[in-house]
């Protein structure tokens, strides 16, 4: 079970973010019309199983729905997240 993150929203940097013991994660994003385009995730190597990413992607499209985006799952990663929850499957573009 992974422990809840603090995660930032920077809209001016297309990103959401938490750091995590130091290291700073990232879900990106760049916004094409009514479409959020998921670029890249980033967790760092020493983080990895502890469901970063997958609080990060949440976020993200919880944003999107928030906002009546569709989602187009660009990073791989996102595009599996995506596939394995069908909560989320209204979002895809």
């Amino acid at each position: 079970m992974s422990t809840a993150l603090d995660i930032q929203h920077l809209p001016e940097q297309h990103t959401f973010a938490a750091v995590v013991d130091g290291h700073r994660c990232v879900a990106d994003y760049r916004l094409d019309g009514g479409v959020m385009r998921m670029t890249h995730t980033f967790v760092h190597p020493a983080l990895e199983g502890r469901g970063i990413a997958a609080q990060l992607v949440q976020a993200a499209f919880a944003w999107a729905r928030a906002q009546g985006l569709k989602v187009d799952p660009v990073c791989s990663y996102v595009r599996v997240y995506l596939r394995r929850h069908p909560e989320w499957h209204d979002l895809q573009a």
